[in-house]
């Protein structure tokens, strides 16, 4: 056995390694414009009250800045519940508009620290207290001076999730929410993902931001400052293992980040988990959505969930048919505009990517909340970016209407391993071998190179790059289309049905769609995996008997991609994917304590009997239409 800790070092190397041929520097990006602009900015003045008390149902004071225009009649507030900071209100980098900004459209602007963050007095643990909390706050906001009576929300990522869980408690007064990069499910798509723990999301998050300022809040600022040190620099502590007793969080101090130790203690979706849950109460929804996420974000499954449940289940009628989803070709943080973090792939895509969110906000303010006939586009909608096209198309669902699936089987003469290798895909049943056989040694992980995590593609595994120089390696098994004779437009969910075995007692498989162009570059469009324990339930993990063949179904999440001709669509399969997930140990242990490690010796099976294949999502020309050149505006 080996030592989880010092595998998960040479793996950063391997990491750091590939990286390094492949990224740009940050001082390689244009340079910063200013941020925000006065551009678009409404009528009406604006003064600002900084610490208006607000009293939650408990006796806990939060505090907010307010913005009020200087209006004639009274007017609805737009309410946003941080805990990044109400002096930062997310505009940086290149985020939202100034909260004075909205304000001047002749709105209420109340921003808001939590409970235990920023100036808000209580205890702060993430999602506990942001249902009750959020209740109050709605109702509080609404009977401000010169407020009309009617509150929606806005605002980004732990941001989007106040708005949430404040709309499954059902305030009166809530009218709309507007959520950005935000989930459905604080268990899976938050901090695991089909059974794999979200290490390079979770651990530098928690440590750089809601940890380190829920510690200033204390008043303990050495420890504020050294968690913050942490977060900015987690590569040092990312190989730690057992993550139930991370070093830098404190363990034998409760009051540092519980919610951390809970979440490693609670591996699988439980009581800890539905506790918070949004995904169960969309009937308790009853407002419209707007709603906006990015190809490359952490939450972007989230997004699309969201959408769709609340079309089957919101609240009201009005709710269940005003929804509207808004994916670009973006990051978690990362929306486009000039002086964004964006990695460069996305960022060489230029202007037409840049997000609507601030102009489609005021719009869909002015329809819902003032009754306005501007041509706002209700729902049910989706604007939607697709790559390599680079223009913007809208549906009516997602799915979309109209998606032809088509299955592409794997197969290969035995040698798939690496993209040397023989695999390919083909829409005729698999000829050939029927399997290929890898070594996954958790003391050497799959290095990341892109995806969809958290927070910025300079600190994390986010965005597009081309995986050429990570796919020599013989623990990928690559399999590749042949040219394509016309383009083909992949748009939506895939699957992955695999047929697997393992010597291991449990262990992960990952998968990776890819687009290679003529020159071979291979470009990531997305991922997924899935921990073999929570094969058949996120709920009742079952152990996997080694040697026996599985059939695993992996969840690569959405895309939207126009495949041109003579590019040629490739499938990744390999059993790790780091620091993006927790490299599995192999050994079933809990994630809590797992020390040690073993290696799996892995084999993919593609033959009559198990038909090993990726379903892609087809749309064809007619259903796509010809779309627009710019961000949707309307």
């Amino acid at each position: 056995m080996k030592s989880l800790r010092s595998a998960a070092r040479l793996s950063a190397i391997v990491a750091s390694t590939a990286l390094s041929g492949l990224a740009f520097a940050p001082a390689a990006l244009a340079a910063p414009v200013a941020w925000p602009s006065s551009a678009g900015s409404g009528s009406c003045p604006v003064s600002k009250a900084v610490d208006v008390p607000a009293t939650m149902r408990d006796g806990t004071v939060l505090r907010a800045d307010v913005y009020t225009p200087r209006t004639s009649g009274k007017v609805p507030v737009l309410l946003m519940r941080t805990q990044y900071g109400k002096e930062a209100a997310q505009v940086q980098p290149s985020r939202f508009q100034s909260p004075a900004w909205f304000a001047s459209h002749c709105y209420i602007v109340v921003v808001q620290d939590i409970r235990g963050q920023g100036k808000s007095g209580g205890t702060f643990y993430e999602y506990r207290y942001d249902r009750d909390d959020g209740y109050d706050t709605v109702q509080w906001a609404a009977a401000l001076p010169g407020a009309d009576g009617q509150v929606a929300m806005y605002g980004s990522s732990y941001v989007g999730a106040t708005q949430w869980l404040a709309a499954t408690a059902t305030p009166p007064a809530l009218k709309a929410i507007i959520p950005s990069n935000t989930g459905d499910d604080y268990y899976d798509g938050w901090s695991y993902e089909d059974g794999a723990f979200r290490l390079a999301f979770i651990e530098p998050w928690i440590l750089e931001t809601i940890a380190s300022s829920a510690a200033a809040n204390r008043g303990d600022k050495a420890l504020a400052k050294s968690l913050f040190a942490d977060g900015k620099n987690p590569s040092i502590w990312l190989a730690f293992t057992p993550y139930g007793a991370f070093p830098p969080l404190h363990p034998d101090k409760p009051e540092v980040a519980p919610y951390f130790y809970d979440t490693v203690a609670h591996p699988a979706r439980d009581s800890f988990w539905e506790a918070f849950q949004v995904r169960t109460h969309y009937d308790r929804v009853k407002v419209p959505v707007l709603a906006f996420d990015g190809w490359y974000d952490s939450f972007l499954n989230g997004a699309v969930n969201n959408f769709n449940g609340m079309r089957a289940s919101g609240g009201s009628a009005a709710a269940r048919a005003n929804q509207r989803l808004v994916i670009g070709p973006w990051e978690h943080i990362g929306w486009g505009r000039p002086d964004a973090v964006v990695s460069p792939r996305l960022k060489d895509i230029g202007p037409v990517a840049d997000s609507p969110v601030n102009e489609l906000t005021v719009r869909f303010l002015d329809h819902v909340l003032k009754g306005q006939a501007n041509g706002f586009a209700d729902g049910p909608r989706v604007d939607y970016f697709t790559m390599g096209e680079n223009r913007w198309h809208s549906a009516t669902s997602f799915p979309i209407a109209g998606t032809h699936y088509v299955t592409w089987y794997l197969g290969s003469e035995g040698r798939a391993n690496s993209s040397m290798g023989d695999g390919g895909l083909t829409t005729a049943r698999p000829r050939g071998a029927a399997a290929d056989r890898f070594v996954y040694d958790p003391a050497n992980p799959v290095p990341s190179l892109g995806g969809h995590s958290c927070c910025s593609w300079t600190s994390g595994p986010q965005g597009q790059f081309d995986q050429s120089a990570i796919e020599q390696r013989p623990d990928i098994l690559v399999y590749t289309s042949a040219p394509l004779v016309e383009a083909m437009n992949v748009t939506g969910p895939i699957t992955v049905d695999l047929f697997a075995t393992t010597d291991a007692k449990d262990t992960d498989f990952t998968a990776k769609l890819l687009d290679v162009g003529p020159d071979g570059r291979a470009i990531n469009l997305n991922n997924g995996i899935i921990r073999a324990a929570y094969r058949e339930s996120l709920s009742h993990p079952t152990p996997i008997v080694p040697g026996q063949v599985y059939e695993y179904h992996i969840k690569v999440w959405p895309t939207s991609n126009l495949f041109k001709a003579g590019h040629r669509i490739r499938l990744e399969i390999s059993s790790s994917d780091y620091p993006q997930f927790a490299p599995n140990p192999n050994t079933g242990e809990p994630l809590a304590t797992a020390r040690t490690v073993v290696t799996a010796h892995q084999t993919i099976w593609h033959d009559d009997t198990h038909r090993s294949a990726v379903i892609l999502p087809v749309l064809p020309a007619a259903v796509a239409g010809a779309g627009i050149d710019h961000p949707p505006a309307d």
